[in-house]
C-alpha cells in the first residue's frame, strides 16, 4: 500500500510539475497565432435594372444605333416608338438554337433610320434592349390584343 501511495504521490507531482509547462505551451501558441483577419465585405448587391420607359429606351437605343454605326445624332432618326407585349423571353428576335420563357413580356420597339439603314430595336421594361436584324423579327402582339 505504501508503494501505491507513493507512486500516487509521483503520478500527482508529475502532473502539477507539467501543468505549469503545459499551460505556458498553450499560453505561447495562442499568443504567435496570427492576428485575426478582418471579415470581407460582401460584393455590392446589384439592383433591379430601371423599369425602362418609352423616352429612357428610345434613348439608349438612339445611343446604341450612334456606337454600332459612327453616324453623328443628326443622321439619325427615330421612326417609330411604341409600347409592345412580346410573345415570348426572346422579345420578338428569336435566335437559333435558344429556349425563351414562354410568357408575355411587355416591352417597346423602336425603329431608327441611320443614313440608308432602319435598325429596328426591341426592348422589355425591364431595360433589355436588343437590336433584332433584319428578316429575323416577330411581330409582338396586336395592340388590341395587349
Amino acid at each position: 500500500m505504501e508503494r501505491r501511495v507513493l507512486h500516487r504521490a509521483r503520478s500527482l507531482r508529475t502532473i502539477a510539475l507539467m501543468a505549469p509547462a503545459t499551460l505556458l505551451a498553450l499560453g505561447t501558441a495562442c499568443a504567435q497565432s496570427p492576428p485575426p483577419v478582418a471579415p470581407v465585405p460582401p460584393p455590392p448587391v446589384q439592383g433591379k435594372p430601371m423599369p425602362a420607359n418609352l423616352n429612357s429606351i428610345s434613348e439608349a437605343a438612339l445611343a446604341d444605333a450612334h456606337r454600332l454605326t459612327g453616324l453623328p445624332s443628326d443622321q439619325l432618326r427615330v421612326v417609330s416608338a411604341e409600347p409592345v407585349t412580346w410573345r415570348d423571353g426572346s422579345l420578338g428576335c428569336p435566335q437559333p438554337g435558344m429556349a425563351y420563357t414562354e410568357a408575355l413580356v411587355p416591352g417597346f420597339r423602336i425603329r431608327i433610320q441611320a443614313g440608308a439603314q432602319e435598325l429596328d430595336y426591341h426592348a422589355s421594361r425591364g431595360g433589355q434592349l436588343v437590336l433584332c436584324p433584319a428578316g429575323q423579327s416577330v411581330e409582338p402582339l396586336p395592340s388590341r390584343d395587349i
